[in-house]
């Protein structure tokens, strides 16, 4: 390969290089398991000969391939050979003069079995005539062109690559280099991760469900339309609240058993929580509801952001005094079916006490009969859906049933 050809590749080489002086010459030994065995020959940089004389072991490599370097060019020849972008350079019949591992490998095969073969010997006839009409429109023209190509890779699937190609001067005649980066798994898997925002966005859009996507301190990001109309807002409006300012106010065990397990989330110590909360609209309405959290991705040692689900919630409410343990638990044993003597019994309460505290529960909850009393208790989230024996939703005060 001749200075002005290699002098193109490296102008056409699509990753960031520069020239540096070493004082001494690289070479792969101990600590370095991937790269070549040393040897006791030198790899100078500067294709400079050794003191007895010889060439370093990989140019003569090189020549016996066909493939060796001009003086003065051995690094950057190490460079291009060993550089994840595909390289070649063939002349006007088809013939390969030179090629990389990065191109041979498209192939299946080593750089030395493709320099001297033609392009007929790898590739199936429609496309050798492609890329033939490919090289001849370079020769007419005489300047670069970028362009994607489709090949069959080696598993028989169409691979992608993008790249330049280019005349260049090889043993004083034109010929036609190329160099390509393979874009197939990229493509692939950016197509993977925009149907996957696809399904997410439809999830988020088409289930229903109130949800939110909310960065480590808390704003909202993007949320469903479900969501917004939850807390009567335009969705506008919700994206890049504060995510504590749709919660009661009210400090309590709830809000502080939510604020340790958010905590959590983003230490990444845990990556799912399951909770309650209160949560508060424009209207100053309240009204329970079962919150999923969960955090994204696993490469950072903070979680960044985290998804925020409401699967189940009350009927939204005026904000009421807090109920007392003794009296989550009394509605828990009206929900269970007990008679006023039972639950006086269990509680250890005269039938006096009891009664103070029915008479206060049916003015709270706004509720003249017991049946009323249980299903305002449902219905406002004091009691927890879907569980039996019927419980606290929240489950913090001692005298409730876990």
């Amino acid at each position: 390969m001749g200075d002005s050809s290699l002098k193109m590749l490296l102008e056409n080489l699509p990753v960031f290089w520069r020239e540096v002086e070493v004082d001494e010459p690289w070479q792969a030994g101990e600590g370095d398991a991937d790269g070549p065995k040393q040897t006791d020959e030198s790899d100078d940089p500067g294709g400079r000969a050794d003191p007895g004389g010889s060439q370093p072991t990989r140019d003569r490599q090189r020549r016996g391939a066909g493939l060796a370097a001009p003086p003065g060019y051995a690094a950057f020849a190490d460079l291009v050979d060993l550089a994840p972008a595909a390289a070649f350079i063939r002349d006007r019949d088809g013939r390969y003069l030179w090629a990389n591992h990065a191109y041979a490998h498209l192939y299946g095969t080593v750089p030395q079995q493709l320099v001297g073969r033609y392009i007929e010997d790898f590739d199936a006839p429609a496309e050798a005539n492609r890329f033939r009409a490919l090289d001849q429109q370079i020769l007419t023209r005489g300047t670069p062109v970028r362009h994607t190509l489709r090949y069959r890779r080696p598993d028989g699937t169409t691979g992608r690559a993008v790249g330049h190609r280019f005349p260049v001067r090889e043993q004083s005649r034109t010929c036609i280099a190329g160099i390509y980066v393979d874009i197939t798994d990229h493509l692939r898997a950016t197509a993977q991760r925009q149907e996957a925002e696809e399904n997410l966005s439809a999830l988020r859009d088409h289930s229903g469900l109130p949800c939110a996507l909310l960065s480590a301190s808390g704003r909202v990001i993007e949320a469903s339309v479900a969501a917004a109309e939850l807390f009567h807002l335009g969705l506008t409006d919700l994206v890049g609240r504060r995510a504590h300012t749709l919660l009661a106010p009210e400090p309590g065990p709830d809000l502080d058993r939510l604020h340790r397990r958010w905590n959590n989330l983003i230490a990444r110590r845990t990556r799912r929580v399951e909770t309650t909360a209160v949560l508060v609209d424009t209207r100053g309405l309240q009204r329970r509801a079962e919150v999923h959290l969960t955090t994204i991705g696993h490469s950072a040692s903070r979680a960044r952001h985290v998804w925020a689900v409401i699967t189940h919630q009350s009927l939204a409410h005026e904000a009421h005094p807090p109920l007392t343990a003794a009296q989550i638990r009394i509605l828990s044993l009206l929900a269970q079916g007990s008679s006023n003597s039972d639950i006086a019994a269990s509680l250890k309460l005269s039938r006096q006490t009891l009664d103070y505290h029915l008479s206060r529960l049916r003015h709270l909850l706004g509720a003249a009969t017991r049946p009323a009393l249980v299903a305002r208790a449902y219905v406002l989230g004091i009691l927890a859906p879907h569980t039996w024996p019927p419980r606290s939703a929240t489950a913090a005060h001692p005298l409730s049933t876990a």
